[in-house]
C-alpha cells in the first residue's frame, strides 16, 4: 500500500485578476488534480472548477487496486469532465470556448497513474534528480519534436499557449496515460505553466532537493514564479510518497 503527504498552494499572480487554475491535494485516497483553465471572462476558472469537482466526485473513493483499474478512472474522469464543460457551453453561450489543462496522480497498490491533457506538467524528484513525466501538448513543443525549435527558444516563443488539447473544446479527447512504480521518497510535482514558464528546471530541482517541509517548497515554488513576473496564475501540487509496499 503506498502511503503519501500532500499539499497545494495557488496565487493569482502579479498581473491577472482572476485564478483560473483548481487543483486537489487528497492524501488519503492517494489522490493529486490541477487544472489550468481558459476562456473569456471567468470561463476559465468555471471549466478548471469542473475539472477539479470531477476529480473528487470520481476518484476519491480510495486508491485503485492495480494499475489497470486506475487507468480506466483517469481516463473516465476527463471524459466525463469535458462532457460536463460541453454541455454547460452549450446551455450558457457565454461560456462558449471555455476549457481547461488536466493533470491527475493517483496511486495504487505499489505505484502511480498519471493522466495528461495540455500544458500543466507532472514532473517526479526521484533520487536528486527532477524528471519531467508528461509532455506539453502544445504547437511549440510539436516544433521541438520535430527540430525545429530548441527548447530554450519554445520557452520564450510568441505562441508558447497554443495548445493542441485540452479538456472541453472538442467532443473527443485524447488523454495520456503514463504509469510507474513508485518508491518511498518520491516527490510528485504538479503545476501550472505560470510556474513552467517562469522558473527554470534547476531551480525547481533545488527546492525541492532542500530541506524545508513540504509545505514550504510549494510556498517557495509559488514566491519564486512571482518573482519572476508573475505575468500568470501560478499553482502547484505537491505529493511526497511516505510508504510503499
Amino acid at each position: 500500500m503506498i502511503r503519501i503527504e500532500s499539499c497545494g498552494r495557488t496565487d493569482v499572480g502579479l498581473q491577472r485578476v482572476n485564478n483560473e487554475d483548481a487543483f486537489v491535494s487528497s492524501p488519503e485516497p492517494g489522490l493529486l488534480a490541477l487544472a489550468d483553465g481558459m476562456g473569456g471572462a471567468a470561463s476559465g476558472e468555471v471549466a478548471s472548477g469542473i475539472f477539479a469537482d470531477t476529480v473528487r466526485e470520481l476518484l476519491s473513493g480510495g486508491p485503485p487496486p492495480d494499475e489497470e483499474e486506475a487507468g480506466e478512472l483517469v481516463r473516465r474522469t476527463f471524459l466525463v469532465a469535458n462532457q460536463r464543460i460541453r454541455e454547460l457551453a452549450d446551455r450558457e453561450p457565454g461560456h462558449k470556448g471555455m476549457g481547461c489543462t488536466g493533470e491527475i496522480v493517483v496511486f495504487t497498490g505499489e505505484g502511480y497513474v498519471v493522466g495528461h491533457v495540455g500544458d500543466s506538467r507532472v514532473y517526479l524528484f526521484r533520487g536528486g534528480r527532477l524528471r519531467q513525466v508528461t509532455k506539453d501538448h502544445s504547437f511549440v513543443q510539436e516544433q521541438v519534436d520535430r527540430g525545429v525549435l530548441t527548447p530554450e527558444q519554445a520557452r520564450v516563443h510568441a505562441y508558447r499557449h497554443m495548445l493542441l488539447q485540452a479538456v472541453g473544446i472538442h467532443d473527443t479527447l485524447a488523454v495520456d496515460l503514463i504509469s510507474g512504480k513508485a518508491y518511498p521518497g518520491d516527490l510528485f510535482l504538479l503545476c501550472s505553466d505560470g510556474l513552467s514558464d517562469l522558473v527554470e528546471d534547476s531551480r525547481i530541482e533545488e527546492t525541492l532537493a532542500s530541506d524545508l517541509s513540504l509545505e514550504e517548497k510549494a510556498d517557495r515554488l509559488v514566491r519564486d514564479a512571482c518573482g519572476a513576473g508573475g505575468h500568470d496564475n501560478v499553482t502547484v501540487v505537491l505529493g511526497l510518497v511516505l510508504q510503499a509496499e
